[in-house]
């Protein structure tokens, strides 16, 4: 594959914007913004979550074609993955800048703007790679690993001292959670591991509506995940709570039974009452929406 392919830029920013988009719209969602309510969101709704996403398409096209201007200046042999990072973080900040200009100062993709960034980079750099137009999740993840290697160890540093901490210090500090910067150092394991395989079996299998498929892998993510969106606005117990009804609605069937969905809008009750949010899991959702999307896509293109 060509260096600076500007398809490919185009081809993966679209499947960024795509999820982000796919996931809002997924209803019906506990806790979160989607078709049928905001969720425990007041600052925001489906059409802050539209403008955000929309405004995030040049950044996205933007980590794919730095990545390969990267690599046709070193070689993919050659490439420092810590240096290239940096580049990814500075396009990060005016990503940042740019979803606040088009929220009016909400925080809607903060969380995506890292782990689809870094996402689109290390597709990019696989691809351009391998030489192959067949992506690899696997490798792409290994990718993830390399680019984000040291992160936490950086970011944490001496963070014990520090008389003021954010939200992510504080969880580290007292749970030892790393959140989305340990997902990514580690390859993000529940995308590659649990919710993509079941996602892919379900699209391939299952014969439901796609919405449904998103809402059915979301409970998956939420089952495991040490969500730090919980985290920040609760506590650990709230969080085990969380991740146990996830598991009884699975139980249940999903939203594919009766029984399943009638649970689901419960906790969707619940959840706004309480105000429980589990983002992240939303964003892992979004991840590997991304990754269905690049899959499918890319066969579809060599038929």
């Amino acid at each position: 594959m060509k260096m600076r392919d500007v398809g490919l830029s185009k081809r993966l920013s679209q499947y960024a914007v795509q999820a982000m988009l796919y996931e809002v719209t997924a209803t019906p969602k506990p806790g979160l913004v989607d078709r049928g309510n905001s969720g425990a969101h007041r600052d925001m709704d489906i059409f802050t979550f539209m403008g955000s996403s929309a405004s995030l398409a040049h950044y996205f096209f933007q980590c794919s074609h730095q990545t390969q201007s990267y690599l046709d200046s070193t070689g993919p042999g050659e490439a420092d993955c810590r240096e290239l990072f940096g580049i990814l973080r500075g396009l990060g900040l005016e990503a940042e800048r740019s979803m606040f200009d088009a929220t009016n100062g909400v925080n809607t993709h903060k969380g995506l703007i890292f782990s689809l960034g870094i996402i689109v980079s290390a597709a990019a750099y696989s691809l351009c790679r391998s030489g192959c137009p067949d992506p690899d999740i696997h490798d792409i993840c290994s990718v993830v690993c390399a680019l984000t290697e040291g992160i936490c160890d950086k970011d944490f540093k001496g963070v014990e001292g520090k008389a003021f901490h954010t939200a992510g210090e504080k969880l580290y500090l007292q749970h030892g959670i790393k959140g989305i910067r340990g997902e990514a150092e580690k390859g993000y394991p529940i995308v590659r591991d649990v919710s993509y395989p079941v996602m892919k079996e379900l699209m391939e299998r299952s014969g439901h509506p796609i919405n449904d498929i998103f809402v059915q892998v979301l409970f998956h993510i939420m089952a495991v995940l040490e969500d730090t969106n919980v985290l920040n606005r609760h506590d650990m117990g709230v969080l085990e709570e969380v991740q146990a009804a996830a598991q009884e609605v699975l139980g249940l069937g999903g939203v594919f039974t009766e029984a399943g969905r009638e649970s689901i809008l419960e906790l969707d009750r619940l959840f706004i009452e309480r105000n429980i949010s589990p983002g992240g899991a939303a964003d892992l959702l979004a991840v590997t929406i991304f990754f269905h999307l690049l899959d499918v896509q890319t066969a579809r293109e060599e038929v």
